[in-house]
């Protein structure tokens, strides 16, 4: 973790919901889990470097995690929250569907540090600028709305504590930068301080904090907040750096740690394909061991923490930081398990993955041929395994979903799939099930090539041209018709955003050829046709296209001519026609 104020890289962060709104349309109050009339009281006390969190007078050490399934699912998840030692939430959002969550998680005997979401939060790429020394319009309706849910809701049980923002002290970095980032940040700052007084004026019963997503923030809300009771940090890998800084920091106040769990991709090295090289399972379940003993070993100023991420979203993300994703528990479920203390006796775990190769891989894989994946598995309760393999685009498209992959078991570990159909680094990722509601997961990525023809291309480095070009300096353009044809899969021609669109080549002289291959971009044609030419004027049609889907499209189509074109009918997507590569094999 960097103590100085230059903020950490962090990318690709599982998505989270901003406010409890977003988890839930509306839900009515559960019978029988009504709030009480009266709140539970909630302080810091103590004296520098010996303090404690307490309820009611009695202490209390934050073992907790972040909230993600849906509010109507309280009553599904949280009596197995329950069952792993844990006694706290966060959410990043209150408003009127909170209620519910609250009601069932005081029903169950834990607590919420319910979260008010702040622009630009969640660190880089996030949206919703905000100018601090300006916008009091939008500081006023904030002003106004946290603390009348605080009004509504500080005497339900299940309330631990306020969280004022998530991470906008470094996500400012994404809206200014120099002096002016400094000015930006002392102003949120002084604003979380802001609602902090207005929050204690009509709650005092309940501490309040704010969280940031690295320990840099803290000097700011140092200078500018003191009226906050403890300070809260996101942090994963580095989270055992934070001890030393808040000693070197001459902080006043404890801290808490809001989200911690694995090394996230920015803060992992990048795999032989340039891509974040993402820990295996077991290294995920170590993650959240370390991270706990890093914690409690800060005695008497780390009051505890909410671990990253009960969670059961499928996808990217999910795969990286969900303790059940799909709802199926993780070696690092059992590993935080252990932590707070839970009842682990008989407890059925889950498939240990301990290699996954992909054979071949080190070279590329060509598009839509078979890609074998090499795996050791064993289950420590010696049930039967099942396996699937999934893929992911992110790193191609920005896609996080998993797309499962028809698999063919072939025995002693070894599982085939078709390869994806588009160039570019893949995600590839085996899913072993034990039948017993457990799974283990491992993952590698891929380099996706287009596949080797037999012959030579012979329209790489000739003539080129196109009824259109994107000649602008943007997205990786100037994209002309002549990239099509350069034998490079990094550059591209595009054309505009219409129908028909045309790129053709030149070959210099009538030749024959009996093969093409086409290396689409995310902007690829649905129906299109090649054709020849003897004049560039008078066509004729020697293959077609009526349902394509982009990626690789690799076809023996015999014509002859000094002209090859592709006349693109309709398009893929809203946008126009873009093409890597356009070969043509004799």
């Amino acid at each position: 973790m960097r103590t100085s104020r230059t903020a950490p890289r962090r990318s690709h962060r599982l998505t989270v919901p901003v406010t409890a709104g977003v988890l839930a349309a509306a839900f009515l109050a559960l019978p029988g889990q009504q709030a009480q009339a009266a709140g539970d009281v909630v302080k810091v006390t103590g004296s520098q470097g010996n303090w404690q969190l307490q309820v009611n007078g009695s202490p209390y050490q934050i073992k907790g995690l972040t909230w993600g399934p849906s509010v109507a699912d309280a009553d599904k998840y949280l009596p197995d929250l329950q069952s792993m030692g844990v006694n706290t939430i966060r959410t990043w959002g209150t408003d009127a569907s909170s209620k519910p969550l609250f009601d069932s998680a005081a029903a169950h005997g834990i607590k919420v540090i319910a979260g008010f979401w702040l622009q630009p939060g969640g660190g880089p790429g996030s949206g919703g600028c905000v100018n601090y020394l300006t916008d009091t319009a939008y500081k006023n309706q904030m002003l106004d709305e946290f603390p009348k849910w605080v009004d509504t809701y500080k005497d339900n049980p299940g309330v631990l504590m306020w969280n004022v923002g998530n991470e906008s002290v470094l996500g400012l970095q994404n809206c200014y930068s120099g002096d002016e980032l400094e000015k930006q940040r002392d102003a949120y700052t002084s604003f979380v301080n802001d609602i902090t007084k207005k929050i204690h004026s009509v709650d005092p019963n309940h501490p309040v904090t704010s969280t940031d997503a690295w320990v840099g923030a803290w000097p700011y809300y140092k200078k500018n907040a003191p009226d906050l009771d403890l300070y809260a940090v996101n942090s994963y890998n580095a989270v055992c750096d934070v001890k030393s800084a808040w000693e070197q920091g001459g902080y006043t106040k404890p801290y808490i740690v809001t989200e911690t769990g694995p090394a996230g991709e920015w803060e992992v090295p990048d795999d032989a394909n340039g891509v974040p090289q993402e820990p295996t399972d077991q290294a995920k379940a170590e993650g959240y061991t370390k991270a706990w003993g890093c914690i409690t070993g800060h005695k008497g100023v780390a009051l505890g923490a909410t671990m990253f991420h009960y969670g059961t979203e499928y996808d990217f993300g999910g795969i990286w930081f969900n303790l059940l994703p799909a709802g199926e528990k993780r070696l690092s479920y059992y590993a935080v398990k252990r932590a707070y203390g839970g009842n682990t006796s008989g407890d059925n775990t889950p498939p240990v993955i301990s290699q996954m190769d992909i054979e071949g891989g080190a070279s590329g894989v060509p598009a839509g041929r078979d890609l074998i994946v090499s795996t050791k598995a064993t289950d420590p309760d010696g049930d039967p395994l099942t396996y699937q393999v999934l893929s992911n685009s992110n790193y191609i498209d920005q896609n996080k979903q998993l797309v499962p992959m028809q698999t063919t078991d072939l025995g002693g570990g070894r599982l085939k799939v078709t390869a994806p159909d588009k160039p570019g680094v893949w995600k590839i990722y085996v899913k072993a099930t034990d039948g017993k509601g457990n799974v283990g997961v491992e993952t590698r990525s891929v380099r996706v090539v287009p596949p080797p023809v037999d012959g030579t291309n012979i329209a790489v480095g000739k003539a080129a041209t196109a009824s259109s070009e994107q000649t602008t300096d943007y997205g990786g353009c100037p994209c002309t018709a002549a990239k099509a044809v350069d034998g490079k899969n990094d550059t591209r021609w595009a054309s505009d955003w219409s129908d028909p669109q045309w790129v053709q080549v030149d070959l210099g002289s009538r030749q024959s050829f009996k093969h093409v291959q086409l290396n689409w971009e995310t902007s690829y044609a649905k129906a299109y046709t090649v054709q020849t030419s003897d004049d560039g004027q008078n066509w004729t049609t020697v293959h077609e296209v009526t349902d394509g889907n982009g990626g690789i499209d690799d076809f023996d189509a015999s014509g002859t001519g000094r002209y090859v074109r592709v006349n693109g009918t309709a398009r893929g997507t809203g946008y126009g026609y873009s093409l890597y590569e356009f070969g043509v094999y004799n």
